[in-house]
């Protein structure tokens, strides 16, 4: 029969291999994860009650995604479309009711050309008393 300390000492030494393999496969997914490659291209303020916004982008840079990040205040996004240089344009039915300081999903770009020419939104702000919400655009090369 194997005594008592035996047994826990094993189940400790494999608990301690299982958080040390997790935290290097967490490390390994974050380093993979280059915040360099995201770029704030742009940002609205949403005026109260609803309303529709262009957001032109400048400059020449390509882009493979886009994600949005709402801060100050609340809002709900009923609709985004994200046109090209190329005339194509992308419709991304958001359809979401943010919280202050939450971001979208990744939105992936099709097509050889992802270069934007602007961003339109039409959303409704959540509440007066909270603030104006921004919107803040950003895009990964």
């Amino acid at each position: 029969m194997i005594p008592v300390n035996e047994v826990i000492k094993s189940i400790i030494m494999i608990k301690q291999a299982f958080l040390i393999s997790t935290l290097i496969m967490v490390g390994i997914a974050l380093s993979s994860f280059d915040m360099s490659k995201w770029r704030i291209i742009g940002q609205k303020e949403a005026a109260y009650g609803p309303d529709r916004d262009v957001l032109f982008v400048k400059g020449n840079d390509i882009f493979s995604a886009v994600k949005i990040k709402v801060v100050d205040a609340g809002l709900n996004m009923k609709d985004m479309g994200i046109h090209f240089e190329n005339g194509q344009i992308q419709h991304v039915p958001l359809q979401k009711n943010f919280h202050q300081g939450e971001e979208s999903r990744v939105i992936d770009l099709p097509g050889n050309k992802r270069r934007i020419e602007k961003i339109t939104f039409l959303y409704d702000t959540k509440g007066v008393m909270k603030g104006k919400a921004n919107v803040i655009v950003f895009g990964r090369r």
